[in-house]
Formats: C-alpha cells, structure tokens, sequence
C-alpha cells in the first residue's frame, strides 16, 4: 500500500511486449541502434530516418537493424517506448514538482504541462510509429494508473476511472495537433487551459447520487 507522497512503484516501458530477457550483446546493439535513431530524429527530423541511414549511421549491417525491429515502423514503436521511458523516470523518480516531494496537486498541474510538452515533441514520431490511437497500451495504461493515483492523494470525490479519462483526453497526440499546428494556440495557453480544468474539477463539490434518467 503507499503512503501519501509516494508513487505506487511501477515498471518502466516496455510493458506491452513483455520481452524476455535479451543477452548482454543484444541488448548493447539495441541501445547503440536506438541512441542513434534518437540523433538522427533531434537532426534530420522522422522523415529523414530509414533503415539503411541507422545502419549506416551506427555502423552495423542492414540485416542487423531489420532482424532487431523488422520494420521502419517497429523502430519508430520501439523508439517511442525509449522517449517514454525516459519521461516515466522523471515522474517516478525525478525531481519534484513533476517527480516525487511535491504536494499531490502541484504534481498533477506538472505532469500535465510536461505531458503537452512530451506528446507535442514527439507528434511526428507517434504518428510513425503504428500504435493504434497512437500510443501502446502501456503508455496509456502509465498516464491514467498516475493520474487517478494523484486524484485519490489529493482526496477527489466521485468516479475516479471516469473523471481521469476526461482528464487525459485532452493530452493526447490528435487533440493537441489540432489546438496547436491546424488552430494555431500557442502551447502556453493549451497548458494553462489544462490546467483550469484540472483546477475545475479538483474543487467542485461532489455531485449529488441521484436516480439516472430514464432512455
């Protein structure tokens, strides 16, 4: 059970897979291939990284690549996986207000700037790497576990589930293209209107039980 304060402990992407354990060669080659794809992307942006440029770039055969990530689409996937689990550090154990020491509802405001940040930054490489909805189901899974565990430190009333859904909707990658590339918000205010409906429903008062109405 956890105290007030401290995160449930959870493990870091990748969840989805379930990988077995790698060798020790395997898992260097891995780490080698994904650290440069990750400078080729800061660099050249997704559309300038393909099998063969990482190939060339990290100094190993094309087969090499192919048979760690079949395609250019599971690179992307797996590349992804690499970015979050860099970012689900931060929150677990990285430095407060988005890590561990700051009051629950501070943490919450943080995670969600950081979270339009993250998903913006990495719009184009979501979009390549195949996830359906845009995301593994770890991912998600990680958000909405941190979500209705801050809800519940800081003592929200109601239906916990439901309320983070409406929570993180608005952070994912299809929402925030369109407010800030097709409509043109500045990310600021994307934030700051996040963080007026967190504020919203952390201090509204508890919705009365009452009968549903008929269908």
């Amino acid at each position: 059970m956890s105290t007030p304060g401290q995160d449930v402990p959870r493990p870091l992407l990748p969840l989805a897979d379930d990988r077995p354990p790698e060798r020790a060669d395997a898992a260097r080659n891995r780490a080698l291939l994904l650290e440069t794809a990750r400078r080729l992307v800061e660099r050249d942006g997704v559309c300038g990284v393909t099998m063969d440029r990482l190939a060339s770039e990290a100094g190993v055969g094309k087969g090499t690549v192919f048979r760690r990530f079949s395609s250019r689409e599971g690179l992307m996937g797996e590349l992804l996986d690499f970015s979050e689990s860099g970012w689900q550090a931060a929150v677990l154990s990285g430095p407060p207000p988005l890590g561990p020491g700051a009051p629950p509802r501070e943490r919450l405001l943080a995670f969600g700037r950081s979270r339009i940040e993250t998903t913006l930054l990495h719009a184009d490489l979501i979009a390549a790497s195949g996830y359906p909805g845009g995301r593994s189901v770890a991912a998600i899974g990680f958000i909405a576990s941190h979500v209705r565990h801050l809800l519940g430190e800081i003592g929200v009333e109601g239906d916990l589930p439901l309320l983070t859904t409406a929570l993180i909707a608005p952070l994912e990658v299809p929402v925030l293209v369109q407010q800030v590339r097709r409509e043109g918000h500045s990310v600021a205010r994307v934030q700051d209107a996040w963080a007026d409906l967190v504020r919203r429903v952390l201090d509204a008062p508890p919705a009365a039980a009452g009968p549903r109405p008929a269908p």
